[in-house]
Parts: C-alpha cells; sequence; structure tokens
C-alpha cells in the first residue's frame, strides 16, 4: 500500500529526497573546489584507522566462522571502548594498558536496507571466549567468563569471533569508537536531546541535569550513557536501553535537515565521525563508509530498531547475565536468515513473545565498582566451543511470524 500524497507520507519522501541531496551534495562541493577539494577528501579518508591485526587474525580462523545466509544482508559490530589511552581519554581513569568494550553492538542491516536492527550485548554475559591473539603476540587460553573479557584479552577480532560463536552470526565488518570519539559525535551535530522523568544529579558521572526535555552536549552525553549509581535501577540492563534510546535521538538529529543540508554543520560531523573510527579494511576510506551508508539513507526512523539480547541473571553469581532461551536464539536465527522483528516499550510476560529479560532486570541493582573490575568470574572452559545452534540450509524463521522483543525505534519521542 502506497504512501498518501500528504501528511507523514509526504514529508518521509521529501527526508529521502533531502537525504539522497545531501550525500550528492559533498561529491559536487568536493568536485567543485578542486584542490581544496581534494584535501578536504584526503584529510577525511585519512582520518579513518584500519584494523589490520583484527583482519589478519580473523583471516587465520576463517574455516571456522559462520557463513552468511542471505545476499546483501549485513552484520556490523559497533563496539565502544573504554580505553583510557591518549590524553583525552585518560581523564575518565588510570590507563592500565588494556581496554574493555564497555558497549557491544550488534547492527543487522536488512538486504533491502528497509530495515535496521541494533541489538545490545551486556558486557557482563557470561559467554565461551576462545583461545585468542594478545596484544604482546602470545595467545590466551579459552575461557567461559564475562564477555567483555574478549575485547580486553584480544580486541576486536577476538570479540567477533567470540560473537559469531555465541550467535552463528557472521559479522561482516566491525567499528570501534572510543569515548573522545562519542563526545566529538555530539558536539558535531550541536548536541542531541534527551527526556529526563526526574532531574539527575550524579558526581560521579558529572552530571546536574534538569528533568524535562535537555539538550546535551558531547561530555554530558557520555555521562549520561555511561552513568548506573544514580539512573534508574542501577541495573546494566537499565544502562543499555538508556544508551539505546539516546542512539535513536542521535539518529534522528544527524538525519535532520539541520544537519546534513548545512556544509557549516556537515563538515565537522564528517570529521567527528571519520576520526573517532577504527574498523576493518574493507570500510576505513571513505568510499567504503560511504557503500556502507549509501543503503541506510531511506531507512524509516521507525524501522531503526534497538534491542537487547534476552538476559536473565546468570545462575551461579546474580551480578552477572546469561542467556534467556529459547528467545535469545529465535532473535538469532531471525537476524541470520534476515527475517523481521518487532520491537515495543512494554511486550506482556504471557503473550508468547519473547522479551529482553526476566523480572530480575528491574529488581537487580549491581555495584558499580565490581561490575568495572577485572572479569574472572566464570570457571575455564577447555573447548571454548560455539554456544549459537548450529547452523541450518533453511531457517525455520522465514515463515514464521515476527516476534516482538522490548526494545524502542528511533522515531520514537521520549517525552510522549
Amino acid at each position: 500500500m502506497g504512501a498518501s500524497a500528504t501528511g507523514a507520507g509526504l514529508v518521509r519522501r521529501r527526508r529521502r529526497r533531502w537525504l539522497r541531496w545531501a550525500g550528492g551534495a559533498v561529491v559536487v562541493v568536493l568536485l567543485a573546489a578542486g584542490g581544496a577539494g581534494w584535501a578536504v577528501y584526503a584529510k577525511l579518508d585519512g582520518n579513518i584507522t584500519s584494523d589490520e591485526a583484527a583482519a589478519a587474525e580473523l583471516a587465520r580462523y576463517e574455516g571456522e566462522r559462520p557463513t552468511s545466509l542471505v545476499r546483501g544482508a549485513q552484520n556490523i559490530l559497533v563496539i565502544g571502548s573504554d580505553s583510557r589511552s591518549g590524553d583525552e581519554n585518560r581523564r575518565y581513569g588510570r590507563d592500565s594498558g588494556t581496554e574493555r568494550s564497555d558497549t557491544t553492538i550488534l547492527l543487522h542491516l536488512a538486504a533491502g536496507r528497509g530495515s535496521a536492527t541494533a541489538v545490545s550485548l551486556p558486557r557482563d554475559l557470561m559467554v565461551d571466549v576462545p583461545s585468542c591473539r594478545r596484544p604482546d603476540g602470545s595467545r590466551s587460553e579459552p575461557m567461559f567468563t564475562m564477555f567483555n573479557y574478549a575485547f580486553q584479552v584480544g580486541g576486536s577480532a577476538c570479540t567477533i569471533r567470540t560473537v559469531e560463536r555465541l550467535t552463528n552470526i557472521r559479522v561482516d565488518h566491525h567499528i570501534v569508537v572510543d569515548f573522545h570519539g562519542f563526545k566529538d559525535m555530539v558536539d558535531a551535530v550541536d548536541g542531541v536531546e534527551v527526556c529526563l522523568a526526574e532531574p539527575i544529579r550524579d558526581k560521579a558521572a558529572k552530571l546536574r541535569l534538569p528533568a524535562g526535555r535537555v539538550t546535551l552536549d558531547g561530555e554530558q552525553a557520555l555521562g549520561y550513557v555511561r552513568a548506573r549509581k544514580s539512573l534508574g535501577n542501577g541495573s546494566d540492563t537499565d544502562r543499555m536501553d538508556r544508551q539505546q534510546r539516546f542512539l535513536g535521538a542521535l539518529v534522528n538529529k544527524v538525519q535532520s535537515n539541520d544537519v546534513l543540508l548545512n556544509p557549516v554543520k556537515l563538515y565537522p560531523v564528517l570529521d567527528a565521525a571519520t576520526s573517532s573510527l577504527t574498523t576493518d579494511p574493507d570500510l576505513a576510506s571513505l568510499r567504503g563508509l560511504y557503500e556502507l551508508v549509501r543503503g541506510l539513507r531511506d531507512i524509516p526512523t521507525e524501522r531503526v530498531q534497538f534491542l537487547t539480547v534476552p538476559r536473565e541473571s546468570y545462575v551461579y553469581n546474580a551480578n552477572r547475565d546469561q542467556l534467556v532461551e529459547p528467545e535469545a536464539e529465535k532473535l538469532f536465527e531471525r537476524l541470520r536468515s534476515d527475517t523481521p522483528v518487532e520491537v515495543a516499550e512494554n511486550v506482556p510476560r504471557n503473550s508468547g513473545n519473547p522479551t529482553t529479560g526476566s523480572a530480575d532486570s528491574t529488581a537487580k541493582s549491581r555495584n558499580s565498582a565490581e561490575n568495572d573490575g577485572d572479569s574472572g568470574d566464570g570457571a575455564d572452559s577447555e573447548g571454548g566451543g560455539k554456544t549459537g545452534s548450529e547452523q541450518s540450509g533453511e531457517p525455520s524463521a522465514v515463515n514464521s511470524p515476527a516476534p516482538t522483543f522490548r526494545g524502542n525505534t528511533a522515531a520514537e519521542d521520549t517525552c510522549a
């Protein structure tokens, strides 16, 4: 059924035309600028760091990696690093010489680019981490432990292998962003508006904000998405929900005409975005990023979905997580076969649909010091084998109704 020529349908079509124009405008401006345009292109292109070490490690284990089932669909692992190295990042804590994945999102792009589904993976989810290459060239032992240990011991390659074993989903690309890069992105779009149900007074996160609609700058946004003690119930699940709502608001801001149609504002966004990224070699250029982003510009915000993998308290440690089955595997199967999922803010427990967790997610409150400590709660594992199901030739999810998971979309107004 086609959209009406008036109202929301017309607005969406106009937005799509604006987005297409904005993408072409960048090329036109660079061409028109001649040598200066090439200098700008070269600077932006040179900003991106190529993760050659991860590519080499993944190539070594190509034989054990899952294969893609649907041509054109893509899965991108977005990793938020808590590295304290460098002048800008050191202000957030002592540089221990290692880094962990503060936030990890598996972003699934449908083959027809009609939707994007971002699935948060809890950093304290108990998983099998395989033997991985350390930065010094030695290899770690396979271990059953917290998920963010994978990035700490073996960087992005180890994290990708862990995710692929957990989900049996092929990771096509990866992007790593640190604290400084996140802040720069938010500042480049002149801040992002969020809605606060009550005032925030958090000394540790350096936040002092009123209730209602508030536009956060980069520093405030970083504190907002990372805070745990003073916001919500203190659980990592609540923090991930907040991160997802913020990312939805950021998507809305970046897609707004105010950013994409204003060259003065567009260049800082491109500069901040590229400067903050470490990616796989295929994405480590403006051309590579353009090929990826080109298919995203027409996705309506109501089809940009955010959710958390179904989880519950780990049976042996309430401060850790484990997958809820079979709900988690249902989600992974849908993503593998590129079939739709739906999200809703509230999913009834007796609806027969999967949710992002059980009732303990609202009752459980974690001590921040415990969660930011070493990832050594699980017992060692000899095998580090797959925890996802075995891949099938014809996924059964294709003809089944789309399950509903607790989550939100980028179109939702959190103040409504």
